[in-house]
């Protein structure tokens, strides 16, 4: 007979007791991220959820798009406008601040050599002129930073032009009560006008007119990644579509076809309408600002031309070069070479007969001036002061009735072609309006609609 099977003993369960067996491994935790991912590869392997995929691509595309277009027009547009209301403006008044300043200085020579008696009228242009650049200076300094190179230059002319207005008010006390001392003041005055007051005048100039010119370049380039976003969006929006139609043999998605005439729309106001801003910026440019700038170049070399010409007379060769010449009859003959230059290409830039005809008329005036100053120098030359002072200075049949002539001309020229500019520049300006916000609102309205186009391909599966 065979003995009875042992009973299994139970392991003891206590403190020091040792399960046996393999233990199984606790399973391992997945972050929100991990299973994310894992459902979104589980759904790109299904229709639906491919379409899905398309659908937030599309919409992020069109509507990065039409961010980007709203933003580099909004900097385009930006830029048009201080092209028009704060760079050019600015630039024409430190023109005037130079102009002034340069008629001050020859109006203070013109009423030296009047006698102790000055003409009430170029007593009146002179302080008229001062004011006019004080005024100026106000405005400019009211719309420039002070630590900026231009507001460094309206400092030290804000500093310079007390002292010269000082110096012409002694030069002018002296002449009335006959004092040779006057002439010394007047060309210390004047001194001081071409070594500090125009040179910081020019530099304000230049300034003004580089930051005029980097406005002009930044609303003119065309917004690259604005536009090749479009040409993707649309790239997009088509192979939807077409692979629309190879799983469906369906035409038309309305969704997807209203995402993309509403995208297409915004590229062609986009370039259609940078174009024509380029094209009126430009055309301000070319044939505004380059005109206005070579005028202002040639009213200047008028007005210092004019007041070395007077000059000439006062010193009376006091003052010579480094050969032995007349100093101011040097400077005069300088700048009426670099004036004839300047109105040739001012005649050159003129795209119409409104700008050409005073330049014309300016040109012809130069000539007369020459020819009167060649009689004044042959008089003075000839011991015939008195002569000469008329030549010079006299309301009729001289050199001051030609000056004259030359800068009425040279006012109506740059009045022209200030207009010329301003339409140019506000037609260019205005094609961008309305295209920023514009293009914000049909890039939302694209995305909605290829998201609602999306939409009605997976009701299909439901």
């Amino acid at each position: 007979m065979a003995p009875a099977p042992t009973p299994a003993v139970p392991a003891p369960t206590g403190s020091g007791a040792v399960a046996s067996g393999p233990q199984q491994p606790p399973p391992a935790r997945t972050t929100a991220w991990a299973e994310g991912r894992d459902r979104l590869r589980a759904g790109a392997t299904t229709e639906p959820g491919r379409l899905r995929i398309i659908g937030a691509a599309l919409a992020l595309l069109v509507l990065a798009f039409g961010a980007v277009t709203a933003w580099q027009v909004s900097d385009r547009a930006a830029a048009a406008d201080d092209v028009v209301t704060r760079s050019q403006p600015l630039s024409a008044d430190a023109a005037n601040i130079y102009r002034s300043l340069a008629d001050a200085d020859t109006s203070a020579a013109s009423g030296f050599l009047a006698g102790a008696q000055e003409p009430r009228a170029v007593t009146e242009r002179y302080e008229k002129d001062i004011a006019e650049a004080s005024r100026l200076l106000v405005k400019a300094a009211a719309n420039t930073s002070s630590v900026s190179a231009s507001g460094q230059e309206i400092a030290k002319l804000n500093q310079q032009l007390p002292r010269y207005t000082g110096l012409i008010e002694r030069a002018r006390a002296n002449n009335r009560q006959g004092l040779p001392l006057g002439g010394a003041y007047l060309r210390y005055a004047n001194e001081q006008m071409t070594t500090h007051l125009l040179p910081a005048a020019k530099k304000l100039y230049d300034e003004e007119t580089a930051r005029l010119y980097r406005d002009y370049d930044e609303a003119s380039s065309w917004p690259y990644v604005a536009l090749g976003l479009g040409v993707l969006a649309l790239g997009g929006l088509g192979w939807a579509q077409h692979r629309n139609y190879r799983r469906t043999n369906r035409v038309f998605n309305q969704g997807m076809l209203a995402a993309s005439v509403a995208s297409l729309a915004v590229l062609l106001w986009l370039t259609v309408g940078h174009a024509v801003a380029a094209s009126g910026l430009d055309d301000s440019r070319a044939h505004g600002q380059e005109s206005l700038k070579v005028l202002n170049d040639a009213r200047i070399s008028s007005l210092q031309a004019r007041a070395n010409e007077n000059l000439t007379l006062v010193s009376r060769g006091a003052v010579t070069t480094a050969d032995g010449k007349d100093k101011y009859e040097s400077d005069y003959r300088s700048g009426m070479a670099a004036l004839e230059r300047q109105l040739s290409d001012a005649r050159r830039l003129a795209d119409d007969v409104g700008g050409s005809t005073p330049v014309s008329r300016a040109l012809e005036g130069v000539k007369t001036w020459k020819g009167w100053h060649a009689k004044a120098r042959t008089a003075d030359d000839g011991g015939d002061y008195d002569e000469a002072l008329t030549r010079i200075t006299s309301a009729k049949d001289s050199s001051g009735e030609a000056f004259g002539h030359v800068d009425d001309a040279l006012e109506r020229a740059v009045s022209w072609e200030q207009r010329e500019f301003t339409e140019a520049a506000e037609g260019g300006r205005s094609a961008l309006s309305g295209l920023a916000v514009g293009a914000g609102v049909l890039a939302v309205l694209a995305a909605g609609a290829a998201v609602v186009g999306i939409g009605r391909r997976l009701s299909e599966y439901r």
